[in-house]
């Protein structure tokens, strides 16, 4: 029999998971715990597709990789996908952190002038080129920890214009960068300043000037609102993501955060993607959101910096057949850029087990940024972006934390990552 030739063969690994048979639906209830796992598995990829996925020795009796990758009892997997970054701020919050240490609370912060409020001061005298340069070390970071995939929100600028500039940074980026990135518009993150006395007015302007520009410009595939007491409320919530939908921007949420306000329902009515964050979501919002397949993206290491000791109730999510995915939630309170400290959270704190977890940050991740069909599984005719990771099986996810576990990264069959290190220029 004549081997067929490839450009690469990954073979040998010890786990292959492959979350395979996922590209109907995102997993629910039982099945997050089924991650695919074929012993000894190889792949078969080429011109950055997966082309074949097996046995090691029954790849190896149909191809040849021009290259190949020997995972020497590794455990290889997806790359990771956080769907839920800020990613373009200028600045630092580190005296904040030391505020919150104290017990003041992240509103109070807020209506001090600072937390958002203090990075959109920064962020708006920052240009595009030193916003640029600073979210190039932090996908760097991102890269080197196995996440091939991320979405970016805007909500920074407050401004028409500030808001386009970051948008048009997230662009940029997504050009020169190995990683693909989704933008999301995120105009309504706070009350800026020069609206506090008239808030509606500030609605209106995201509604009436802000959406259509940035939907004329094709800059968001996604619109978010941070739908919470004293921030937006649902109302206002509403009418803004139903103005999105109108120019065809996908809705999601921030959602009961901080407070019940009935944000998962929201959520839930107007059939959002996704409702992250969700600590105080109620009973009700969440069976309303499992009914409608809203996926929860929950981000237990936001959680754990607002010093609360409140984590949203993911056994009870996912008991009720509510989709889970897990972010980062990477922003200047939360600058937090591995996914893998996040499945350690999820488990210590949410009581996930690993498998969950990493259904969480790969399909189910990957639904949540409408990815699900490029991304989040090694399966036949997806991209071959692909981690491989130096522990003996998955269940050290979550179990080992405080390092770095990726050995190689895949980029759409590159080699962008070896030996823990970014060498993709």
């Amino acid at each position: 029999m004549v081997r067929k030739e490839v450009d690469l063969i990954i073979g040998n690994a010890n786990e292959l998971l492959t979350l395979q048979g996922t590209t109907q639906k995102p997993l629910i209830g039982e099945s997050m715990k089924d991650v695919g796992i074929i012993k000894r598995g190889s792949l078969a990829i080429n011109e950055g597709k997966i082309i074949a996925v097996g046995k090691t020795k029954d790849i190896k009796s149909k191809f040849v990789g021009k290259e190949k990758f020997d995972a020497n009892e590794q455990v290889v997997m997806p790359g990771f996908v956080d769907p839920h970054t800020h990613l373009v701020f200028a600045g630092s919050r580190e005296d904040e952190f030391e505020k919150r240490i104290q017990g003041v609370s992240y509103l109070t912060i807020l209506k001090e002038g600072g937390g958002i409020l203090k990075t959109v001061k920064e962020t708006r005298r920052a240009t595009k080129q030193e916003l640029v340069e600073k979210c190039q070390k932090t996908l760097k970071i991102m890269l080197e920890h196995g996440t091939t995939t991320i979405e970016a929100k805007s909500g920074y600028g407050l401004t028409t214009v500030d808001e386009i500039k970051c948008l048009e940074v997230i662009r940029l980026l997504n050009d020169k960068n190995p990683i693909d990135i989704i933008s999301t518009f995120l105009g309504a993150h706070a009350t800026p300043p020069e609206y506090q006395s008239n808030p509606q007015k500030y609605v209106n302007l995201v509604i009436d000037e802000m959406i259509p520009t940035v939907a004329k410009r094709k800059l968001a595939e996604f619109c978010d609102v941070f739908c919470e007491k004293g921030v937006f409320n649902i109302a206002q919530s509403r009418n803004i993501l139903l103005n999105a939908k109108q120019h065809s921007l996908k809705p999601k949420l921030h959602a009961d955060e901080l407070t019940n306000i009935g944000s998962a329902e929201l959520a839930a009515e107007i059939d959002a993607v996704s409702a992250a964050h969700l600590i105080f979501a109620s009973d009700e919002g969440i069976r309303a959101m499992a009914k409608k397949g809203v996926i929860a993206v929950l981000l237990p290491v936001a959680a754990f910096s607002l010093m609360n000791g409140c984590y949203a109730d993911a056994r009870k999510m996912i008991d009720l057949g509510v989709p889970i995915a897990l972010g980062t939630d990477y922003n200047p309170s939360c600058p937090t850029e591995t996914l893998q400290l996040i499945i350690a959270f999820a488990c210590h704190q949410m009581k996930m087990i690993p498998a969950e977890a990493i259904s969480a940050t790969t399909i189910n991740a990957a639904y949540a940024v409408h990815r699900a069909h490029e991304v989040g599984s090694l399966e036949v005719g997806k991209k071959a972006d692909v981690i491989s990771l130096n522990i003996p099986n998955h269940k050290f996810l979550g179990y080992r934390s405080g390092i770095n576990l990726v050995d190689k990264v895949f980029k759409e069959g590159k080699l962008v990552v070896d030996d823990g290190r970014k060498i993709y220029e």
